[in-house]
């Protein structure tokens, strides 16, 4: 489904493409020695190179190559065993060589694609257009001091992978479902964090609207380091109206770099929209062009982890999991072993039931993650058990799921001590279903007259005189035969 802005002239629809910044999960940086360690005290990890000093040469780090090749063979793309590191030009305070270290003409990874998980179920396919290393700037501080910004160049140096999207994405919602999946594949490949709260993923966004059914491309405009996927989505939108505002009303857009202001909901000017000849790129002359051979690529690939997309589609086959189900569960690495070490030897669509509605239910609530649960997989799955053998009802065991989340503990100790385990004698059923029956013979004649949807509520007194231990398949046999005959 298409997001399309209803304006005064017609309908428009909108055209993104993402720029996401992945700062690479390495203990140094790109070109130097130096700590990437966040939170650091300002200006307590820069190296002579990172400061610019003069003289001083970069030095590839190697795992940062392995990392980006590790990420493209992630995102399903051609790696380029050849490629070239190239200064972009420009002045800032915050960048003290007066140019970053990137790569523009010929990239280590050039195009791929990332398969999206849609929420009803189904998928959609969005380009890469490529993934290139690069260095990142400092920090400039505007708040520290009443008339000074001051500069921090911990970041100075730390390499970042830039992944860029081709111009597929037609709605904010699928924005948001792009970044939830390229974080997530990151993170099973344990190539960046992805946490945007730190810094170390960072989304520009490129928005341009055109009228419905047209496939030209018309000019954008890039809504700058927008830090969570929620802000994306909501500058999507505002940028997209503004867009249209300004073409109804007979004006042109100008391509210029704008910011996001979460508060007001809306998108201001930030500078005119370099192009690429602004920038001046031309090849390091201090660094050789990368090169590698098949080999070093194939044993990165070797090496690769089971990723979401193969096991979601591993989920759906051994487990019967519904495509939906199955992509929730394999959204985190954590939560999909969680999974499978409940459903291990167990019906895998109850399992999952009980992890995405009850679990994650819980989790979410008291904002832990699944490495933070007090219900461990194991005692989960020991509840599970519990319930298929008939020991306790599936009433009985939502209440031993809330004392197993209080206390840590395990489910046969917990209901062996709270007296919990369902009632199967078929006396003592009995027994329970004659005094309900005798103590309301008007509805007992009404279920007679052809009001069998009352069984239900019968069943819930018997239930209920129980304290929910009796069986109710039991008691809904007993009832039928006893009242219907």
């Amino acid at each position: 489904m298409t997001y399309l802005i209803e304006g005064e002239t017609g309908t428009w629809e909108v055209v993104i493409g993402l720029e996401v910044h992945c700062q690479v999960i390495s203990q140094s940086k790109l070109f130097s020695g130096s700590s990437t360690t966040f939170g650091a005290e300002p200006n307590s990890q820069v190296s002579l190179v990172d400061a610019a000093m003069p003289g001083m040469l970069p030095v590839i780090n190697g795992t940062c190559v392995e990392q980006a090749v590790k990420t493209g063979l992630g995102l399903r793309a051609k790696i380029n065993k050849h490629s070239v590191f190239a200064r972009k030009n420009y002045f800032y305070a915050d960048l003290p060589q007066g140019y970053q270290i990137s790569q523009y003409e010929q990239p280590i990874v050039g195009e791929g694609k990332l398969v999206l998980d849609m929420p009803d179920g189904s998928s959609r396919e969005v380009g890469i257009e490529r993934l290139h290393l690069e260095q990142d700037a400092g920090k400039s501080m505007h708040d520290q001091h009443p008339s000074k910004s001051l500069i921090d160049l911990n970041r100075s140096g730390v390499a970042l992978m830039e992944i860029v999207s081709k111009p597929d994405l037609r709605e904010p919602e699928e924005a948001g479902a792009y970044l939830r999946k390229l974080r997530s594949i990151l993170r099973y490949l344990g190539t960046c964090d992805g946490n945007m709260e730190e810094g170390s993923m960072r989304c520009d966004v490129n928005v341009s609207v055109r009228p419905q059914g047209n496939d030209e491309l018309r000019t954008r405009c890039e809504v700058k380091n927008v830090n969570s996927v929620r802000f994306v989505m909501q500058a999507i939108e505002a940028e997209a109206r503004r867009h249209v505002e300004v073409y109804e009303s007979g004006g042109e857009i100008v391509q210029e770099t704008r910011l996001f202001d979460p508060a007001k909901g809306e998108t201001r000017s930030m500078r005119s929209k370099e192009n690429a000849h602004d920038y001046r790129y031309f090849p390091d002359p201090d660094l050789l062009p990368l090169e590698f051979d098949d080999a070093f690529v194939e044993k990165i690939r070797d090496a690769l982890p089971e990723l979401p997309d193969d096991k979601k589609a591993r989920f759906i086959s051994d487990f019967g999991l519904t495509p939906y189900d199955a992509s929730v569960l394999v959204v985190d690495q954590a939560n999909a072993d969680y999974f499978e070490a409940v459903a291990d030897g167990r019906d895998g669509k109850i399992a999952a039931n009980w992890v995405i509605n009850n679990l994650f239910g819980a989790l979410g609530k008291a904002g832990k993650s699944v490495g933070e649960s007090p219900v461990s997989a194991e005692n989960l799955g020991k509840l599970l058990d519990l319930l298929k053998e008939d020991v306790i009802s599936g009433r009985i065991a939502k209440d031993v799921f809330e004392i197993m989340w209080e206390t840590g503990g395990d489910p046969e100790v917990i209901v062996e001590e709270k007296g919990l385990k369902q009632v199967t004698d078929t006396g003592a059923i009995e027994a329970a279903v004659d005094a309900v029956i005798a103590a309301n013979p008007d509805k007992v004649a009404d279920v007679q007259g052809g009001k069998e949807k009352l069984l239900g509520w019968f069943t819930g007194q018997v239930m209920k005189s129980t304290q929910g231990k009796a069986n109710p398949g039991m008691v809904n046999e007993i009832l039928k035969k006893k009242i219907l005959g």
